[in-house]
Parts: C-alpha cells; sequence; structure tokens
C-alpha cells in the first residue's frame, strides 16, 4: 500500500495575543488568540475568522502541543469548522531564533498537524466532513503558514 496526498490549500494565520495560564501538571499553558488570516487552494479558498485560537501547551521536554479551533469562511460566504492537532518540535537554538523573530528554515524543525474539517453537508464542501488531511507548518514570529494535503 501506498500513502498518496493531493495538496488542498495553504493558509496563513495572524496572531493577536497570547494568555499566558503557565505550568500545569500538563506543562506551561498558553492560548494563543487567532487576529484572522486566509487560506487558498485548487478546490476551497477564503478568510480565517478572528476570535478563535490555539491552546497551546509546552510539554516537559521542550515540545509543544497545539489544540487548534478555526473557523474559516469560503470565498462564497460557507462556513467550516477546521480543529487539529499539531506538534511543534523545535530545537532550543531555534527557538531562540523565532522568538527574535527571525526568518527560519522550517527544514529545521518539525511542525505538523492533522486537521479535521466539520461544515453543512448542504454546501458544496460537505465533502471535506469525510476527508483526512495532515499538515506542514512554518512558524513566524506573530503568526504560522500551514500547507495542508488531502490524504486519498
Amino acid at each position: 500500500m501506498e500513502l498518496r496526498s493531493e495538496f488542498l490549500y495553504r493558509a496563513h494565520i495572524d496572531v493577536e495575543g497570547f494568555y499566558e495560564v503557565g505550568e500545569t501538571f500538563r506543562g506551561t499553558r498558553t492560548i494563543v488568540r487567532v487576529k484572522g488570516g486566509w487560506f487558498e487552494g485548487p478546490k476551497v479558498k477564503g478568510e480565517i475568522l478572528p476570535g478563535t485560537g490555539d491552546w497551546f501547551i509546552m510539554r516537559p521536554g521542550g515540545v509543544a502541543e497545539g489544540d487548534v479551533r478555526d473557523a474559516y469562511r469560503t470565498h462564497d460566504g460557507h462556513v467550516v469548522y477546521v480543529s487539529y492537532r499539531a506538534i511543534l518540535n523545535v530545537p532550543s537554538e531555534i527557538w531562540e531564533g523565532l522568538g527574535r523573530g527571525e526568518d527560519v528554515d522550517p527544514a529545521k524543525y518539525y511542525l505538523r498537524g492533522q486537521p479535521m474539517f466539520e461544515t453543512a453537508i448542504s454546501t458544496p464542501y460537505s465533502w471535506l466532513n469525510n476527508t483526512i488531511a495532515v499538515s506542514i507548518g512554518k512558524q513566524e514570529a506573530m503568526g504560522v503558514t500551514y500547507d495542508v494535503h488531502q490524504i486519498l
């Protein structure tokens, strides 16, 4: 068996700010507020709505886990709920560069996610409800860019 995929879209998420929860029994918790953004691909495009976020935890050992919940609005007005788990594994010297807002080559760290989609069955995008996808990302100073691929 061969794993095949198809490019679904590129998404850029702008971050508005952070709520620092602090050290919890799971690790260091930060809530990331999404300002907005965009997504665009061959079959779907539109905007990422503000007010959504990433419930981010820095686990012991320096690996971050994201619990992301976004609302996308397609170019023709349909809303798609996108939720995913993400893993960000960055060597400590790279974290420092990202913290200073430097443009760091994403090949030097690991940012992957597993988006799941939920939209009304009456929309032309209802096929997303039955789609398994994976993403690869690039961390930026106040945002992140993901390429999302549908697993065929």
